[in-house]
């Protein structure tokens, strides 16, 4: 018999899933991509990406806390758990990292749409907003590792 513990721990689980699968292989098709400097082939991964953080991503991120809590609540931990609390803290760093990369993502979209349908090159911009999108990309990734770490070894940190 399934329990309701059962079941928000699977949601919870298929939601980190869903998002660390989706932000590493949304991430590897786009810098692929862009370094292929195929403008057509750019326009289009770029309006994938962006959807895809809007179908599978966002969803994600609201899932993730939601039954976080409900397992916090339910397993009987404090919410000041240290091991926590430093999930808390790099939740927030990913989140930090990834506003700025999807406001970066809708703009290289619409940048490289424009170059496609005029049939010229990406612009200038175009590169300097990939530059930070792949740097935003490294302290998000690592932190969404350290979070996996900590839920699973729910370690004495302080």
């Amino acid at each position: 018999m399934t329990t309701l513990h059962d079941l928000i721990i699977v949601i919870h689980i298929l939601s980190a899933t869903l998002l660390f699968g989706t932000g590493l292989g949304t991430a590897f098709q786009m810098w692929m991509t862009h370094r292929s400097g195929d403008v057509r082939a750019i326009a289009e991964v770029s309006r994938n990406v962006v959807r895809a953080d809007f179908f599978f991503t966002l969803p994600a991120v609201i899932v993730q806390p939601a039954t976080g809590l409900a397992l916090i609540r339910i397993d009987g931990y404090s919410l000041w758990e240290p091991w926590l609390v430093a999930a808390y803290v790099l939740y927030v760093l990913v989140g930090a990292c990834w506003l700025p990369v999807v406001w970066i993502q809708l703009e290289a979209r619409n940048l490289a749409a424009q170059a496609a349908a005029a049939g010229t090159a990406l612009p200038p911009r175009y590169f300097r907003l990939m530059r930070w999108w792949f740097w935003f990309g490294w302290p998000a990734f690592s932190a969404v590792l350290g979070i996996f770490w900590l839920m699973v070894n729910k370690p004495a940190l302080w």
